[in-house]
């Protein structure tokens, strides 16, 4: 990395930090049968079907994916119409609520 202006990169800094960073999420067992969804959910464009308290389809983002009891579900950001303008909303939603965009 290249030396900042007034000193280490921002890359640098973060390395020092001890904080360690991020690792990708563990695949899915080959053997399960549900499988993950397509796209690795790192700040992938898709399509919120029918949200909970606003029917319709929806602009979002997918941040990850995580697999639950009942299937995998994803965490996404979105925007509805409120009563004084857009409001955003992130919620873990089920992936068959998610289209990819």
């Amino acid at each position: 990395m290249q030396r900042g202006r007034f000193g280490a990169s921002l890359a640098d800094r973060a390395a020092r930090s001890g904080v360690p960073a991020p690792s990708e999420p563990p695949s899915p067992d080959r053997s399960s049968r549900r499988r993950r969804p397509a796209g690795d959910g790192h700040g992938r464009h898709c399509w919120v079907l029918d949200p909970p308290d606003a029917p319709g389809t929806w602009p979002g983002l997918l941040v990850e994916w995580r697999q639950q009891e009942d299937g995998w579900h994803g965490r996404v950001a979105y925007t509805i119409t409120g009563a004084h303008g857009p409001v955003l909303v992130e919620a873990w939603l089920p992936a068959e609520q998610l289209t990819q965009g």
